[in-house]
């Protein structure tokens, strides 16, 4: 397949190169190209073999008019920015998949987006860019893909893409699911060690228990409303699993608030918040986290 990935940061980059180890001819959308129109990129494998650095074009025209797959990988608020300038260029029946940490992203845009074949995917690989040309497979996991609409639901083959690049993949029927249980996930985890400025693994220690608990019984309650099947129970473990699994990692929003970059705030807790009003559920443990962390980065961003 032809294939844009439209910013590569870590996970951008991660895909990148499997997708081209693949066999598939990939290149790249950055929104701040280099000169040469080429952009090389090495991958540092789990098993920290680092492997040769491949080069990629960036910013082709050429490339997004060919595109059968533009893999969006761009943080969430920045989403409705990097896309519309690219819709104009793409065939009307490109495949557009959007990956990003939380949910409600595409929203701004999907008035414009809705006539492609449109995917909405989410992972649980760790990747870490360590510098502008190398990026680090940090950590094993899973991806799942679902249609956001009915011409996406064409589009299952992709699973099976995906997975020969890097796998385990899965298609879903109904994506909402997995993006719920990673939302709850990311409600907890980022947050806290973005203001507490530590790793995952101190999130299993006792003090951060009560408002751990707290946090889910709120998250599990919008959930139920949502329609979807949870328990307290099932989130928990789920949430504890992966802070045992991810203990030395650094949370996305960990490392923005240590760089003064903008989190996805909004897309994470501030998704959950608005669903919570929308069926009148108080979500007081969440709200707090939330108007902590827009405090924290309101300098930064009005700078």
């Amino acid at each position: 397949m032809n294939i844009v990935v439209v910013g590569p940061g870590a996970i951008g980059s991660l895909w990148a190169y499997h997708l081209h180890l693949a066999g598939h001819h990939v290149s790249l959308w950055h929104h701040n190209p280099p000169e040469s129109g080429a952009m090389s990129l090495a991958l540092q494998t789990i098993a920290k073999q680092t492997l040769p650095a491949v080069s990629f074009t960036t910013n082709s025209h050429d490339e997004l008019a060919n595109a059968d797959l533009l893999l969006v990988t761009v943080k969430a608020w920045q989403v409705e920015t990097a896309l519309a300038p690219l819709l104009a260029h793409l065939h009307p029946d490109t495949i557009i998949v959007c990956m990003q940490n939380g949910m409600g992203a595409t929203d701004a845009i999907f008035d414009k987006i809705q006539h492609y074949p449109l995917i909405l995917a989410t992972t649980t690989h760790g990747a870490l860019k360590t510098d502008a040309q190398q990026v680090c497979h940090s950590g094993l996991g899973q991806t799942m893909l679902g249609a956001a609409n009915l011409s996406g639901e064409q589009c299952t083959f992709l699973a099976e893409v995906f997975n020969h690049a890097l796998s385990e993949v899965h298609w879903v029927s109904d994506i909402r699911i997995p993006l719920w249980n990673k939302l709850a996930i990311n409600c907890v985890i980022n947050p806290l060690t973005a203001i507490h400025q530590c790793p995952n693994g101190t999130l299993d220690e006792e003090p951060f228990r009560p408002i751990i608990n707290a946090l889910l019984s709120e998250i599990a309650s919008v959930m139920g409303a949502e329609g979807l099947t949870t328990s307290l129970e099932e989130l928990s473990l789920r949430v504890h699993q992966v802070i045992v699994a991810t203990k030395a990692n650094h949370s996305s929003m960990k490392q923005d608030v240590a760089h003064q970059r903008r989190t996805e705030i909004d897309f994470i807790t501030g998704y959950l918040i608005q669903r919570a009003q929308q069926h009148r559920i108080a979500v007081p443990s969440n709200l707090h986290l939330f108007e902590q962390i827009k405090q924290m980065e309101q300098p930064w961003i009005q700078s």
